[in-house]
């Protein structure tokens, strides 16, 4: 995400590389003319951290149903 918001900001990589906060950072000239030059980029980004959210949110309830089994508690 950092990484994005440095994109964003025109600290991140420079073009012709790509990134999508350069994408949207970019695009928001064409907002109006054509919004989904900023709508792809945006919703690649929530499609990334919602799936990065309930990886993490998925992994910490089966870690804590093995600590359970075997016993352990966490402090």
């Amino acid at each position: 995400m950092c990484i994005l918001a440095l994109g964003f900001l025109g600290l991140g990589v420079q073009p012709p590389e790509a990134d999508w906060g350069l994408m949207i950072s970019e695009a928001r000239d064409f907002i109006l003319i054509a919004p989904w030059m900023v709508l792809f980029p945006a919703a690649a980004i929530s499609s990334l951290v919602i799936a990065a959210n309930l990886f993490a949110d998925g992994l910490g309830q089966l870690l804590a149903v093995d600590a359970a089994v075997s016993g352990r508690t966490s402090a």
